[in-house]
């Protein structure tokens, strides 16, 4: 039987960007947004926490089915989802806090619990949790649905350190940064595996960009710098609209896989 021919009607593409040095950049950044940009929408524009959980609900769900739809890499959509659902993930938790009073340990463990259940359904139906093969519709439903919890998780297990434990934010960024470059040691060094590195270091990178963006965002009286919300994210954004635009003018539209 002969193979049938490679068409661009049946050529399967990755989902998702090259991970290099620029990817953990933007996605730092990304979640650095999706603090300071809660924040901003729930306290400057007095939208609320349920207002602002809607609107950015909304818009999360528009652009997913654009990206779901789309039948390779396009930088631009993707990282707009990304930075809609970090914001979406620190709306998710600051709800369960705010609005129902659970407590940011009980929180933590409902997250760690949904993404591991997301693991293994994913695991247990491709056979595979690896971010090379995001190329169905799936697979790419996994993705996303880890993508958020590893936000909301990494929200609740911020706040945890930097409020709840008053480590305070730089303590906090300092913590997680480290760990991330224990991460990132253990598979240049002594070969983790790099699908488990990678799901570690995009958990880690939450937490991380958070307590980063507090620490330049809140005022001094409450331990940051005093940059405000709207200026930390719109530096933040204006990088990582640069950046994207850099990825695109360099080409970087998905890999191809399969035959």
């Amino acid at each position: 039987m002969s193979t049938p021919a490679v068409t661009p009607a049946n050529t399967l593409w990755n989902k998702v960007p090259e991970v290099t040095l620029v990817f953990w950049i933007i996605k730092i950044m990304a979640t650095t947004v999706g603090e300071t940009a809660a924040d901003f929408l729930n306290v400057n524009l007095q939208l609320g926490l349920s207002g602002t959980s809607i609107v950015t609900g909304a818009l999360l769900l528009v652009a997913l089915v654009f990206q779901m739809r789309a039948r390779r890499h396009v930088p631009a959509l993707y990282w707009l989802v990304v930075v809609l659902i970090s914001i979406f993930g620190t709306l998710l938790t600051d709800n369960l806090v705010d609005n129902l009073g659970v407590a940011m340990s009980t929180i933590t463990a409902l997250f760690s619990a949904c993404l591991l259940a997301t693991f293994a359904l994913w695991y247990a139906r491709e056979r595979t949790l690896s971010i090379h093969e995001v190329d169905s519709l799936p697979r790419e439903s996994f993705y996303w649905a880890a993508i958020l919890f590893t936000f909301a998780l990494g929200t609740a297990a911020g706040d945890l350190m930097a409020e709840g434990l008053q480590w305070g934010y730089g303590l906090s960024a300092l913590l997680f940064g480290g760990a991330i470059a224990s991460v990132t040691l253990a598979w240049y060094r002594f070969r983790l595996n790099p699908v488990l590195a990678f799901w570690i270091a995009y958990v880690l990178t939450r937490p991380f960009g958070a307590s980063c963006g507090d620490l330049l965002s809140q005022p001094v009286a409450n331990g940051g710098l005093g940059l405000g919300t709207v200026n930390t994210s719109a530096m933040f954004l204006a990088a990582i609209l640069f950046l994207v635009s850099y990825l695109a003018v360099q080409g970087r539209q998905g890999r191809k896989v399969g035959p």
